[in-house]
């Protein structure tokens, strides 16, 4: 059985150090370091301190995990001949990523591990930058760092901030959050006789010489509100207070079936700004969608019913559920195949729920535009076979349907015409879903054709310096043929 004696540098000078943990290093003659670029390892060496680093491993790899997984694989290697001293940074069970490893393996190797505390870099920072750290801090590694993680409400310390690249990526990460002139405190070699304070903005964090294994970023707390309106709990948090005692009088008395149509309007001028190629606008658009949903489950949460925790929760777990080929094991080659894995799914679920007694065309809203909701209709009903295989019949079901619509029209019976209308219009969403033409789009497409169409006519009428009563059909179609043209 193997030993590893595990000992924190501490975070600054030799003064600084246990005497312990001195004595141990200058006594041992197997001691290895994660890395000699500390303080404390020159002052060691001028006393006679002998050692091997890992330096030389850092060069060699591309990514952080692979450095601290090879010293960790090299460390047990070592301990399994000899009993061994490991020295790192600070205090070993902070931002040690190595000795994380090393709990986790030694057991599976039969090493015995041994550890001793220094004192971490984290003592120092609080007193160089006099933050106290109850008040909300949080710690997190810079070459890691995950900007949905991030707390800009809290103290942010960002450790192991090596170099300009590593400085970069923070950099970044941050501005997605934070003004890019939002000031940011660089603190390298905390609490030792070469501690050096900078603040800067954050746009500069990686022009800045001094960066090093000593170096951390601090990112005070966000106190500027309108910084915040980026942040999901900050939109919350408005939300709440409109639907409070001392918010909006309409905000208040909106109900979930007040709010229907307000969704559907919003909805539709997403369609459009998608139409326009506006980003700038569809962003604006989709807010207002945001803003029905964050409504709808403030009212949830004013009723005790539910949140939206509640509604993100079921929408994620759905996800990850409904694509065990991206979430678990399997591939899937096309999108066809990713249908009918969702639809299966879905069909399983119902099962499970006790739903399955329900018709196939369940699911289908009664409130979608009549066009989509006859297309979804015919589809749910072609997965079971429902459906014809050649597009001859379904031409002549549309005929059929013309000829009855006629019918109903010569003999003035305006309910039936209506009904016979009706079916034609299905017929014609079969012929489209035949041809693979979503009839909703289509529609839509001939309405803006049209509305652009109809405006040139009253723009050349205006510039005619003529109106609709002055001229007749034949003049305004004419009109229309130039329209066409163009």
């Amino acid at each position: 059985m193997g030993k590893i004696i595990i000992l924190g540098l501490g975070a600054g000078d030799l003064n600084q150090m246990p005497l312990g943990i001195y004595h141990t290093l200058m006594k041992s003659e197997n001691v290895y370091l994660r890395t000699k670029e500390h303080p404390v390892v020159e002052q060691l060496e001028a006393e006679g301190f002998t050692y091997q680093s890992f330096d030389h491993i850092y060069e060699n790899n591309d990514q952080f995990k692979d450095v601290y997984q090879e010293i960790t694989s090299e460390l047990i290697e070592k301990a399994k001949e000899k009993d061994i001293v490991y020295g790192v940074p600070g205090h070993p069970f902070v931002a040690e990523s190595t000795v994380q490893l090393l709990v986790q393996q030694s057991k599976e190797h039969n090493i015995t591990l041994e550890i001793v505390g220094g004192q971490s870099f984290l003592d120092n920072m609080f007193q160089a930058l006099q933050i106290d750290p109850i008040e909300g801090c949080q710690i997190v590694d810079g070459t890691e760092l995950l900007k949905a993680e991030i707390q800009v409400r809290h103290h942010i310390i960002i450790c192991q901030v090596y170099d300009a690249f590593i400085a970069s990526e923070v950099k970044l990460t941050l501005m997605d959050l934070l003004p890019d002139e939002y000031e940011v405190t660089i603190v390298t070699a905390a609490g030792s006789s070469q501690e050096e304070i900078k603040k800067v903005p954050l746009y500069e964090l990686d022009r800045v010489a001094t960066l090093n294994n000593l170096t951390a970023v601090y990112v005070p707390p966000v106190k500027d509100e309108t910084i915040l309106y980026r942040d999901f709990d900050k939109l919350r948090e408005v939300i709440a207070h409109l639907r409070g005692p001392n918010g909006c009088p309409w905000d208040k008395k909106q109900t979930h079936t007040s709010l229907k149509k307000y969704l559907l309007e919003e909805a539709y001028e997403v369609l459009d700004a998608i139409d326009e190629e506006d980003e700038d606008h569809l962003a604006e658009e989709l807010g207002d969608v945001l803003l029905q949903v964050m409504l709808h489950a403030q009212i949830g949460e004013d009723e005790g019913m539910f949140t939206v925790d509640d509604v993100i929760s079921s929408l994620t777990e759905k996800m990850v559920r409904r694509h065990p080929h991206v979430f678990g094991e399997g591939n899937l080659p096309d999108s066809d195949e990713v249908i009918k894995k969702w639809d299966e799914i879905k069909r399983q679920e119902k099962e499970t729920s006790g739903q399955s007694d329900h018709s196939f065309l369940s699911g289908v809203p009664k409130s979608m535009p009549a066009l989509s909701r006859a297309s979804n209709l015919q589809k749910k009903a072609a997965k079971v076979g429902f459906d014809w295989d050649e597009v001859a019949p379904i031409w002549m079901k549309v005929q059929e349907e013309i000829a009855e619509f006629m019918i109903e029209t010569k003999q003035n019976n305006s309910e039936r015409a209506r009904k016979e209308f009706g079916d034609v219009l299905f017929a014609f969403v079969n012929l489209a879903r035949y041809y693979q033409i979503d009839p909703e789009l289509a529609l839509h497409s001939t309405n803006e054709k049209f509305f652009n169409r109809f405006a040139y006519i009253e723009k050349t009428l205006q510039e005619r310096e003529l109106t609709f009563a002055e001229v007749d059909l034949a003049y305004l179609d004419a009109i229309w043929e130039d329209a066409k043209k163009m």
